[in-house]
């Protein structure tokens, strides 16, 4: 009999326990722990930052599901992990033994590498509920008196995506208040380009996302580094190509959404053999970890080197497509092992990504997510808004449902065949 334990249960964990469980033989058991007893689908985090969702629209109680699929789920945080003797120690005190472990924690969110930044500071964040939440209500306030307006990610982020949403999203928003006259938009990032996306770019996003923001009038600051927040001001470098400082300015903000550098969570640090100097697991190409062959890991918490050299630190995004075959994989593999076999399966690492702009938007599909790549499309419009939401609405009823089916590949597909429909129309 085995017992596999699943720390985390954000999007890959909770997919991660469902098809884990399809996997095992009938005397094996399987653990989930979690910090959050309540899945929230992150993508909708922009929407609930400006009041479209509440909190209740986009959670739910993770408990019920898992007790109906036969599933022991534990609330507790992780204190510490021994991987040489297979165990972990949990803040309420519990000790597990476990025979495989798979780490799906998610980062910790590093906030505090910039003085003033993250919501204990002077910038706003939409990396978890809670922080939309918090967001929405001062987007209410600013409305009350607005101004300028940031929103961007500083250096050592690795997910973009949600900046470039958010900030369109404001802006759509402000149209229909009627106050977007009022507000000047900048968007920062550490990318070397408008369109980067930690990714080199997909397809043509460079020209699509540097046409929406000329067109929806916000200005850019790309290779800059933000040094501190102070108050209604942030401290920002501008570098050139080979790294030197093009010098320094002050921004001036009334509200302003930053997203941090993503770092792995503490009770993972230091770990030698597991995980690489910012506490993400290293894995090979089966998703096992090297040294602890009995651990595997997915989603965010996975150590990806970036794609190339840029002047400011500009992490690898994790997107839905790349982490699904990630849990795939893992769940494929570990089932091998159960049965004595080696392990034969590898993740796709793919990337689709819908970026709704609040009445348009970017879509993308890079297979492979790291160039070079086999498919690398994009396209934009206002299908790709009214796609969002009816994605919103499927990966929540398979989330409530306890279902494993694979589903952004089918997305990709359909996704370009919409664009394939609208070319043979106009021709």
């Amino acid at each position: 009999m085995a017992h596999v334990v699943v720390l985390g249960a954000g999007l890959g964990g909770a997919i991660m326990a469902y098809e884990m469980k399809e996997q095992l033989r009938p005397q094996d058991t399987i653990t989930v722990v979690t910090k959050d007893p309540k899945y929230h689908f992150v993508p909708s985090n922009p929407w609930v930052a400006v009041n479209w969702r509440s909190r209740d629209d986009v959670e739910i109680d993770l408990a019920p599901v898992m007790e109906r699929l036969g599933i022991n789920f534990i609330v507790s945080p992780c204190q510490s992990i021994d991987p040489a003797n297979n165990t972990m120690v949990l803040e309420n005190g519990e000790e597990i033994t476990y025979d495989f472990l798979i780490i799906a924690t998610g980062p910790e969110l590093a906030f505090d590498e910039i003085e003033g930044l993250g919501p204990e500071g002077n910038t706003h964040s939409i990396c978890h509920v809670e922080h939309a939440v918090t967001t929405g209500q001062a987007f209410d306030e600013f409305c009350k008196n607005p101004g300028p307006l940031i929103v961007g990610a500083v250096q050592g982020a690795s997910c973009y995506g949600p900046a470039y949403e958010f900030a369109f999203i404001l802006e759509t928003e402000l149209r229909r208040r009627k106050i977007r006259d009022q507000v000047q938009i900048t968007y920062v990032t550490p990318e070397p380009y408008v369109g980067h996306l930690g990714l080199d770019g997909v397809g043509d996003t460079k020209g699509l996302l540097e046409g929406a923001m000329r067109d929806k009038h916000v200005k850019w600051m790309t290779n800059t580094k933000v040094n501190k927040v102070d108050p209604g001001v942030m401290h920002v470098e501008k570098l050139n190509s080979d790294g030197s400082s093009a010098g320094t300015s002050e921004l001036q903000f009334k509200f302003a959404m930053m997203l941090p550098a993503f770092r792995g969570i503490k009770p993972l640090m230091g770990i030698e053999g597991l995980v690489n100097p910012r506490g993400f697991v290293i894995v090979d190409k089966h998703q096992m970890n090297p040294t602890f062959n009995n651990i595997f890991s997915v989603g965010v918490c996975v150590a990806i080197p970036p794609v190339g050299p840029t002047p400011l630190p500009v992490g690898v995004p994790k997107t839905g497509f790349m982490i699904e075959s990630m849990v795939t994989a893992t769940a494929l593999n570990i089932g091998q092992i159960l049965r004595g076999n080696s392990p034969t399966h590898q993740g796709s690492w793919n990337a689709v990504c819908l970026a709704d702009f609040g009445d348009s938007g970017i879509a993308f599909v890079a297979q492979p997510q790291i160039p070079p790549r086999n498919v690398n499309w994009s396209s934009e419009g206002k299908w790709v808004h009214m796609a969002k939401i009816g994605f919103e609405k499927y990966f929540m009823g398979k989330m409530r449902r306890g279902k494993s089916e694979p589903f952004y590949e089918k997305l990709a597909m359909d996704m370009m065949g919409i664009n394939k429909l609208k070319e043979i129309k106009k021709d």
